[in-house]
């Protein structure tokens, strides 16, 4: 690999451009070397604004114009993962991909066997994970629990309220209104007799994953739903090692805010993470400490300094890290496949 890790684009929609181009392309000693959009229109434009030599409307030109590079990016809606992926992997090439990984656990567990099949690693986009506030608390969280001086973990709430979750991330996004090329993605699920439940399944899927997701990568471990409030408020969950956690679905909206947090409690003290609505950009988390030791010291509140970061832009550096060899991706499709699965077993729950 040259020095330059150089990056091909796959689509060039809002999400691709406000949440993952616009950040690849001033990244230090990262190039995007080429852009494959089947809109014409919007991909030249796209390619214009952000200095892409090569553009191609399809994957058979890409192929012959024999381009050298580094990883693909990315960023489809889940039902057309089916489509995409696959062919994406066959380069033998790292793939980034938002999330979910699909959206049926079948499906998932397909496009995580293609990534195996083809010796390469497939990330899938929970930038939540690479939010320095996350990362912070993560870390702290991870101390904690391997010097055992505040005691055992004991319990994990994630409250996610519906909000304004764009908060004018997408200003300055092309746009046009070349037709989006003709093709089928994954259908609907078809997992329970009551097709509500399966429908309510895309929407949880859609919305919620990144918290089901987030919860696994705070305890360190695999966890089971075991109880889901008929109002769709909550879920309660137990970890493989026995700790009690709670997702909160929305209890409360706002309409120009964002309120997203996560309290990691341990016998001794805690550790609050408040996440930025996630188009936000250059505003990283917030992060309050409280320990309480038990040793007839005076307990303490305290605030980490972070910096001033996007999630979206620190997850495409981690990207770029994994390629040069220099870190693991926050999320592998393996791992996303268990988000599916927790979003099946809490559905299924409902059905009750």
């Amino acid at each position: 690999m040259s020095d330059t890790v150089r990056m091909v684009f796959f689509g060039a929609g809002g999400m691709g451009q406000m949440a993952h181009l616009k950040n690849y392309v001033v990244l230090p000693g990262v190039k995007v070397v080429a852009l494959i959009e089947g809109r014409r229109k919007i991909a030249d434009e796209v390619a214009k604004r952000y200095g892409i030599e090569r553009v191609f409307y399809d994957l058979d030109s890409f192929d012959k114009a024999g381009i050298e590079f580094d990883g693909f990016v990315s960023a489809q809606q889940y039902r057309n993962m089916v489509n995409v992926v696959p062919p994406l992997l066959r380069y033998g090439k790292p793939l980034f991909t938002e999330k979910p990984l699909a959206l049926s656990v079948e499906t998932a567990r397909s496009l995580a066997g293609e990534a195996s099949a083809n010796n390469t690693v497939h990330m899938v986009g929970y930038h939540k994970r690479s939010d320095p506030a996350m990362e912070f608390g993560k870390r702290l969280s991870d101390k904690w629990k391997t010097s055992g001086d505040y005691g055992k973990m004991k319990y994990i709430r994630v409250t996610m309220p519906a909000g304004d979750w764009v908060a004018n991330g997408f200003d300055g996004m092309i746009t046009s209104d070349d037709p989006y090329p003709a093709q089928t993605g994954e259908g609907n699920v078809d997992y329970w007799k009551d097709e509500r439940l399966n429908t309510e399944y895309d929407v949880f899927v859609n919305y919620y994953i990144h918290q089901v997701n987030a919860l696994r990568f705070l305890l360190g471990e695999d966890y089971a739903v075991k109880y889901a409030d008929k109002s769709r408020v909550m879920f309660a969950a137990e970890s493989d090692s026995g700790i009690s956690a709670v997702v909160e679905m929305s209890p409360w909206t706002t309409g120009i805010d964002w309120q997203e947090s996560y309290l990691v409690a341990f016998e001794k003290g805690w550790i609050r993470i408040e996440l930025p609505a996630p188009l936000a950009s250059n505003k990283p988390g917030k992060v309050t400490v409280y320990e309480d030791n038990g040793k007839g010291e005076t307990p303490l509140t305290w605030s980490p300094t972070l910096p001033h970061v996007h999630a979206m832009k620190n997850q495409a550096q981690n990207f770029v890290n994994f390629i040069r060899g220099a870190a693991a991706v926050p999320c592998d499709s393996h791992e996303a496949i268990k988000d599916l699965e927790t979003a099946k077993e809490y559905i299924g729950l409902l059905e009750l």
